[in-house]
């Protein structure tokens, strides 16, 4: 099938997805408002087969290791699917499935899906990994751009992780769990109970942001936007805390954003 745009209705709320733009969700209107920074590499796309930074874009896999390539050197970062074209499984008026077909540089094949689910006043964003061949390491997460102001209000950020990642110089994790530290972040935090962050435009909306997967990254040093990116594991994770995809088990996560207005 093809990978034209596709636009969700539920209500006053409309999404956009663009399978041929990486399988990203090119924007999200409530009421004719605009939450997504727009522009090509924004919107929200998903992070698979990694999140975040890979060090030196080595991981192993037993014996062996795999070498991705420097997109943010000396790191690779976010996955490989966003830079590919997507193909639409089928859709909706408010429901759209779209798959992505494991490729080079990634040196596993496999299969990626997402679902993107609308109703009035949420979105789901459903993905898997799945292998009919070999088991591998893999993480799902999602980077949406959230706009920082909407209609004048600056956007404020509410969540209550358990602990903060201490970020090494490289951006990394070091292994060091902290006690949360006020913003500005670009830092990855553990929410044991599952995701959950809530951000409000005073008098405007609010949006949350739920997961039943336990880390965030949260990103709020670029004046435009701010990023809540629930994913399966820190960044680094295929080398620190892998998930494995096999042919009986696939990597399946989900996230949630529900919005009222205020």
């Amino acid at each position: 099938m093809s990978n034209e745009p596709i636009t969700l209705t539920a209500g006053d709320a409309e999404v956009t997805v663009l399978p041929g733009n990486g399988g990203r969700i090119g924007g999200l209107r409530v009421g004719g408002v605009e939450l997504l920074r727009q522009g090509d590499r924004y919107g929200c796309f998903p992070m698979v087969p990694w999140c975040g930074r890979i060090r030196e874009g080595r991981f192993r896999d037993g014996a062996v290791v795999h070498r991705m390539p420097l997109n943010a050197p000396p790191h690779a970062i976010h996955g490989t699917a966003r830079d590919g074209a997507w193909r639409t499984a089928r859709a909706t008026g408010t429901e759209a499935a779209i798959t992505y077909d494991l490729t080079e540089p990634w040196p596993y094949p496999g299969r990626v899906t997402q679902v993107v689910a609308l109703t009035e006043d949420a979105l789901t964003l459903t993905t898997a990994v799945e292998t009919y061949e070999s088991s591998f390491p893999a993480q799902i997460g999602w980077h949406p751009w959230f706009n920082r102001s909407l209609g004048g209000r600056d956007v404020r950020i509410d969540f209550d992780p358990a602990w903060q990642e201490e970020r090494g110089a490289d951006h990394l994790p070091t292994g060091n769990r902290l006690d949360p530290k006020p913003g500005p972040w670009d830092d990855c935090f553990g929410m044991p109970g599952g995701v959950d962050v809530t951000l409000t435009w005073p008098e405007l909306l609010e949006l949350r942001v739920t997961s039943r997967e336990e880390w965030v990254v949260v990103y709020d040093e670029q004046r435009e936007a701010v990023c809540v990116e629930p994913q399966t594991g820190p960044p680094d994770g295929l080398n620190t805390l892998p998930r494995l995809v096999t042919p009986l088990e696939p990597l399946e996560a989900t996230t949630t954003w529900s919005w009222r207005r205020l």
